[in-house]
């Protein structure tokens, strides 16, 4: 199981983990970033941020459930946001705190670049998962 904590000694985090600890034997999945782009491969959202936040997240969902896990079970998150100001970033933050990739708390980074891969691309969002025992999730 993940022990998410927060550390008493530093500045409270707004909705995420300082640290999250993992015990040995927990499978964990790895995912390359999650892009706004719909299974066409057209991107989805050209100039909004929001909802290329929610496609990214979607896109994340069915990535872990390929893999038996879910947005709740992200252990570690960075999320990249093109912008050279603040108020994108929070708009970002916004959608990813109503997500259900908030349900942690998990350990997050927030940060804006310059460019991302794909033309027109303002999020991109690279996240680790617990993938949980079947045994558990069926017992």
């Amino acid at each position: 199981m993940a022990e998410h904590r927060t550390v008493p000694a530093l500045f409270p985090p707004p909705g995420y983990a300082h640290t999250v600890v993992v015990e040995a034997g927990e499978r964990l999945a790895f995912l390359a970033g999650g892009v706004p782009l719909d299974a066409d491969g057209k991107l989805v959202g050209p100039g909004d941020f929001p909802a290329q936040t929610r496609q990214v997240l979607d896109n994340l969902e069915t990535a872990l459930a390929s893999v038996g896990s879910g947005l709740d079970r992200v252990v570690a998150s960075i999320v990249y946001v093109v912008a050279d100001r603040p108020e994108p970033l929070s708009e970002v933050w916004d959608v990813v705190n109503a997500s259900a990739l908030s349900a942690g708390p998990h350990s997050s980074t927030l940060l804006g670049v310059t460019t991302l891969g794909y033309t027109g691309q303002l999020v991109e969002i690279t996240v680790t998962a617990v993938v949980p025992d079947r045994s558990a999730v069926e017992g």
